[in-house]
């Protein structure tokens, strides 16, 4: 099985639900996912650490999800 090609460091960039205080922060690659069709996330405390990949269809419907409530 074929490893995910990963973002660059600069590729990455923190979710706007995301609380800013240095808790509780989940980064992800917004030009990865564009260009690849994968959503890649991971914890912005341990960027060397692993990274989830998820379908961006997949991701947009957790996205709604978590919008209106039903996740």
């Amino acid at each position: 099985m074929n490893r995910p090609e990963l973002p660059s460091e600069t590729d990455w960039t923190s979710s706007s639900y995301s609380q800013g205080n240095g808790g509780e922060c989940v980064e992800w690659a917004p030009a990865h996912a564009s260009a690849t069709g994968i959503v890649a996330v991971r914890d912005s405390k341990a960027p060397t650490g692993p990274v989830l990949n998820v379908p961006t269809t997949a991701f947009a419907t957790f996205v709604a999800g978590i919008k209106d409530g039903t996740v």
